[in-house]
């Protein structure tokens, strides 16, 4: 057993504040069954603004033990009932946060080395000088601080993931209200207003045909807007995969299929060397599609449609650029491009629900990556993204 010493030597102030000016004092549990040791230890921390309690047994420390009421405990390696590497196994199975610091006479590294395996964040030798002692509770103090920090972030982190799971079930829920609920009336409007043109349309005046007409469209229109709507939702759940892409087969294979959907003016597609990137290859599939989709669209009066595809590294990402020679746009309204129904052309002008470039935005970002555009009214459009480089080419 460690000698009993005489009260420690005083240290200048400025080395023992345990805590700021009026921060609640760290508050320390110290076992010794060397009494007047402990005493002496104690009272020295207490001078020195710790809130200190002693005992002189592990099991009188053991009952003394609630969840949070200690920052710190600082046991004795030997003691006749209980050592002080048993000690803290039990400590800390009553508290897992405490923080633990071995106090011996007959240190070694193995000893050291086996209290920190059972959770000791340091140790002290006897006898203690005050200015040894202060910088090790410094140091155990800010590792408990940081713990707690980590344990509350955690916490906050798991409630908000349960949050984000009972939110996702509910879109889930409105997903399936929409597609279902919603969907089953308007195809029922539509299918008893073509009833009604079909058997009725010859008893009913220009105007009354005209207005059945313009029910049917407005029904095929809400149907488009909610399947849109339910694929922006479906584009911030999709799971994704990532994986090194061949970028430029990808916009080939991605610029072939819209261009046989595509019923305008002949175009002209022109695809330069592309860089790979990491990401879903069928999420960016659909991110070409709907980028050269939208630039077919918005080129087809153009005596020959132009889009012209092009890549590059830049600040270790890969930037790709999807430019047309169509309407264009007013730059002052490009703050509403990827917004959900936002359109910047009359849907007289271009067929469309204002959903695309939403979804585009959301799988670029859940990527890792950023959108943007650059336009002027009749001069074109160029949309450019960003997405991370394969794993190695960073």
């Amino acid at each position: 057993m460690a000698e009993a010493v005489a009260p420690m030597a005083a240290a200048p102030s400025a080395e023992a504040a345990p805590s700021p000016q009026g921060a609640p004092r760290a508050r320390l549990l110290i076992v010794d069954d060397e009494l007047p040791q402990l005493r002496a230890l104690c009272g020295t921390l207490e001078l020195e603004g710790f809130a200190v309690e002693g005992q002189g047994s592990a099991r009188a420390a053991l009952a003394t033990l609630r969840p949070g009421a200690f920052d710190l405990l600082l046991t004795d390696l030997m003691m006749p009932e209980m050592d002080g590497i048993a000690l803290i196994k039990a400590a800390r199975e009553l508290d897992p946060m405490l923080g633990t610091i071995i106090m011996t006479g007959h240190g070694t590294i193995d000893t050291a080395v086996q209290a920190m395996k059972v959770g000791a964040l340091d140790y002290l030798l006897k006898p203690f000088r005050l200015n040894a002692v202060l910088p090790v509770l410094a140091r155990a103090l800010d590792v408990q601080r940081l713990r707690r920090e980590n344990a509350a972030l955690q916490e906050r982190e798991r409630i908000r993931s349960a949050e984000l799971a009972v939110a996702y079930r509910d879109l889930e829920a409105f997903a399936y209200s929409i597609s279902h609920d919603l969907r089953a009336p308007l195809r029922a409007i539509e299918g008893f207003t073509q009833i009604l043109q079909e058997d009725y349309g010859s008893r009913l005046d220009q105007e009354g045909r005209r207005l059945t007409g313009v029910i049917r469209d407005g029904c095929r229109s809400m149907d488009e807007l909610i399947v849109g709507l339910l694929a922006f939702s479906r584009a911030g759940r999709q799971a994704l995969t990532p994986m090194p892409i061949d970028m430029q087969a990808l916009a080939r294979e991605a610029a072939a299929e819209m261009r046989a959907s595509y019923s305008g003016p002949e175009p002209l597609i022109e695809i330069a060397a592309l860089p790979a990137c990491a990401g879903d290859r069928t999420i960016i599939r659909q991110v070409w599609c709907n980028l050269i989709g939208n630039a077919l669209k918005y080129s087809a009066r153009r005596a020959q449609p132009q889009i012209r595809i092009s890549g590059r590294v830049e600040e270790l990402q890969a930037v790709y650029e999807v430019r047309d020679n169509g309407a264009g746009f007013d730059m002052q309204y490009a703050d509403k491009l990827f917004g959900v129904f936002q359109r910047l052309h009359s849907a007289q002008q271009f067929a469309g629900t204002g959903v695309g470039l939403a979804i585009v935005q959301r799988f670029v970002t859940r990527h890792g990556g950023r959108i943007w555009a650059e336009a002027a009214p009749d001069a074109g459009a160029c949309f450019t993204f960003t997405l991370p480089l394969p794993a190695g080419d960073t």
